[in-house]
């Protein structure tokens, strides 16, 4: 029997690529340039399945060269680099790995309120400059973390995990808003559900967590960070288009909002004129999230778990476009 083709373009481990190999033949990729490698678009002719990270942008053009695959499985939770519609219609199924990064990135998010709130990067080149020369004073103050507000944009797994740090383990007062209500996050962490205008007005620190759609992209903008507290932090850990970046820059720059911790951008990785990575009151990391060594390959594996049920016949752990499995 012959073995069903699967492209890799994503990071496996040599376990993970022994385990894929015994029930698939196997061809893997590397670069950044897939999308115009003539190699990777002849392989896709008899491509039944596909491994990869978020890197590469799935296009109709990329689909009508591929007219037997079945499966994609993505090493990531976010999914807007896939046209979700257009694979249902083709009766694709697309699988993501939406739990096992939960609390690496949330521990991520948390980083970023703490490094932003005390000045933890700043201060540190402060000292590698050689200026601690006398005991600190108010010049180089920071602002407490425990007992403040914290207003979650998005309340789904990462930001209910954001939440519970807070909550728990700082006595954050937490509010959420577009997310549906949350009945039982509000009785374990007393969060309560706002309307966003009026999340920005009250939360001492904003923590943007929605995934990246239509009705989300620019989400943040003049308009949003003008309703801040000039003393109010801002976090995005979700997508950097959730954000309109030039109104973030001129809010920084005019002290509209205190500061920004960052983990993704509007374009990445983040072009060498950008201002935000030379700003004292910007916190900024290249997309590490879900970097670690330990989530990454977890997140690897279930990816090869969701490809090989899928292209057995079985449904995946997790599936984004249940519709594709109905109709199969």
């Amino acid at each position: 029997m012959n073995k069903k083709p699967v492209l890799v373009y994503g990071r496996l481990t040599d376990d993970q690529l022994a385990a894929l190999s015994r029930d698939f033949e196997l061809t893997r990729f590397s670069g950044t340039d897939l999308a115009n490698d003539p190699a990777f678009h002849e392989a896709l002719k008899d491509a039944h399945g596909l491994v990869g990270g978020a890197s590469l942008s799935v296009t109709s053009e990329l689909l009508n060269m591929a007219p037997k695959l079945e499966a994609i499985a993505s090493i990531s939770v976010g999914v807007d680099n896939y046209p979700i519609d257009e694979l249902t219609r083709r009766g694709i199924l697309l699988c993501n790995t939406p739990d096992v990064l939960t609390e690496t990135t949330a521990d991520t998010g948390f980083l970023l309120i703490m490094a932003t709130a005390r000045r933890a990067v700043e201060l540190a080149e402060f000292i590698k400059r050689g200026d601690w020369k006398t005991s600190i004073n108010e010049a180089q103050f920071g602002s407490d973390v425990h007992g403040k507000t914290l207003g979650m944009v998005g309340f789904g797994r990462i930001g209910a995990a954001i939440a519970r740090r807070g909550a728990l383990g700082f006595g954050m007062k937490i509010l959420y808003s577009n997310a549906s209500p949350k009945p039982e996050l509000e009785t374990e962490l007393g969060a309560e559900r706002r309307e966003l205008d009026a999340l920005l007005a009250e939360a001492d620190f904003v923590c943007v967590t929605v995934p990246l759609t239509e009705d989300t992209e620019k989400l943040i903008g003049a308009r949003e960070f003008s309703l801040m507290k000039p003393s109010a932090i801002f976090v995005n850990i979700a997508r950097g288009k959730v954000v309109d970046e030039p109104a973030l820059i001129a809010a920084l720059k005019n002290g509209e909002i205190r500061a920004a911790g960052l983990d993704v951008f509007e374009q990445e990785p983040l072009p060498k004129d950008s201002p935000l990575p030379h700003m004292n009151n910007v916190v900024a990391l290249p997309h590490i999230g879900s970097a670690t060594t330990e989530t990454r390959n977890a997140m690897a594996q279930r990816a090869v778990d969701n490809i090989t049920l899928a292209l057995k016949g079985q449904r995946p752990i997790n599936l984004v476009n249940e519709d594709a499995w109905r109709n199969t």
